[in-house]
């Protein structure tokens, strides 16, 4: 396959999974609007942000695992679809349930590309581009979300909330014909059916652990005491099963396990950090706009060095970047100190960058070494699970966030968990150069 089709399928496969992290993060500056429009309180309206969050950790491994089995290029199709059509269905929602309802569907479709996409980018690209080609990819990425709240204030103030779901029909519409045409079939084995209990049992545990960690309201005994019995069901269930939904064993592979708690550890800074800056700067009397932009320059931040940290793992290898990435996060969360007391525009301005430079620069290099630790046939499933980590540390972030925001106490744990990111990251480190080193000899 020559370099002009790779850049095809890459632009057919981004043009999609670009607007994942947008609708994520668009339409939150909509939310007072939206509440108003149709009549229903702010708080119940932040359920459209709950339920696509929900929704994306509870689809992802399943998506992965269909896409294993199914096809990837078949079930990433089927999941830009989903996101086209119900993207339309939420501009005629006409109460708060229709439009739950219309963008769980969304986010459905959101969770069942992104890990495929993710699946046919292994197994298409060649393995010396993978590094750059999941920079480029969360480049991609994190600019989506970067520009999702800059991108819905506009489109609100020029023509209706409806506008932030209209903008996906053309971009979709470009990814659909451009992936139907150009991404080739791969992986469609067919040998194995779907683990239709674990499934069911991994629903109702992100489920639950998601509205734990979201919603304060729901812990409680009986929900622990379900969430304990489903966990437990679950384990029992993915060691019977012939074709589990997730196979503990890859957890034995030591750069899947150290990769995918790299993630989570990354996210849960990264996210930690947007949480806790809005709170912190308005207690300072930082202006809104202030705030807005000095989050945008953390995730610009963020996304260019993604990008830049996808060239540098060609040059060090995958596993010294990741080790880069813990030592920079560690020192940002010392320099988070000084947020302490009545910071200046520009100290924030700075150190924002920096984070952002630090949480970015090692992303590429931990979906790589997640993906291409486990065989291509089991590329679906590696993806859905290194997503839902994501989804968890962010998570994790929230319920932190909400208990010590203000005090030093975050900065102490931003700066113990940037240090077990980089002992972990250690290890991954020794396992790649390991690998590399056998790559070269053979």
């Amino acid at each position: 396959m020559n370099k002009t089709n790779h850049n095809l399928i890459l632009g057919a496969i981004l043009t999609g999974t670009f607007l994942v992290p947008v609708n994520s993060t668009m339409i939150a500056v909509g939310l007072p609007i939206i509440s108003s429009d149709l009549k229903v309180s702010v708080a119940n309206i932040t359920w459209v942000v709950t339920i696509y969050l929900i929704i994306m950790a509870v689809a992802q491994p399943i998506a992965g695992k269909l896409g294993d089995i199914y096809g990837n290029k078949k079930v990433m199709l089927i999941g830009f679809i989903l996101f086209f059509v119900f993207s339309i269905a939420c501009t005629f929602a006409f109460n708060l349930i229709s439009l739950i309802i219309f963008r769980s569907l969304q986010a459905l479709g959101g969770a069942l590309a992104t890990p495929n996409a993710t699946a046919v980018i292994r197994h298409v690209m060649p393995r010396d581009k993978l590094n750059n080609v999941f920079g480029f990819f969360g480049l991609s990425m994190g600019l989506g979300a970067a520009i999702g709240p800059l991108l819905g204030a506009g489109l609100i103030s020029l023509f209706s909330w409806k506008a932030i779901f209209w903008v996906n029909v053309p971009f979709l519409l470009v990814s659909i014909i451009l992936s139907w045409f150009t991404v080739p079939r791969v992986n469609e084995t067919k040998k194995h059916s779907l683990d239709m209990v674990g499934s069911f049992c991994l629903g109702i545990i992100l489920t639950l652990f998601t509205l734990m960690l979201s919603k304060s309201e729901y812990i409680n005994i009986l929900t622990i005491l379900v969430l304990g019995v489903t966990i437990a069901v679950f384990i029992y269930q993915e060691r019977a099963a012939k074709s589990p939904l997730i196979e503990f064993g890859m957890f034995k592979n030591l750069q899947f396990s150290s990769a995918n708690i790299s993630i989570l550890i990354n996210n849960f800074v990264m996210y930690s950090t947007v949480l806790f800056i809005p709170i912190l700067l308005e207690s300072y009397n930082f202006s809104l706009n202030s705030i807005g932009a000095l989050l945008f320059y953390f995730s610009l931040a963020m996304s260019l060095s993604s990008w830049l940290g996808g060239r540098l793992a060609n040059k060090l290898g995958k596993g010294k970047v990741i080790v880069l990435s813990f030592i920079l996060l560690s020192f940002t969360a010392l320099l988070y100190f000084g947020f302490t007391s009545d910071p200046s525009y520009i100290y924030v301005m700075i150190v924002l960058i920096f984070g952002g430079f630090s949480a970015g620069i090692g992303v590429a290099s931990m979906q790589a070494a997640s993906m291409e630790s486990v065989s291509k046939e089991k590329s679906g499933v590696a993806s859905g699970i290194y997503s839902t980590f994501r989804y968890i540390g962010g998570m994790m972030a929230s319920v932190v966030v909400s208990i010590v925001v203000g005090t030093s106490t975050l900065y102490v744990a931003l700066f113990i968990f940037s240090l077990i990111g980089l002992l972990v990251s250690m290890g991954l480190n020794k396992k790649s150069g390991i690998e590399e080193k056998g790559l070269l000899n053979g």
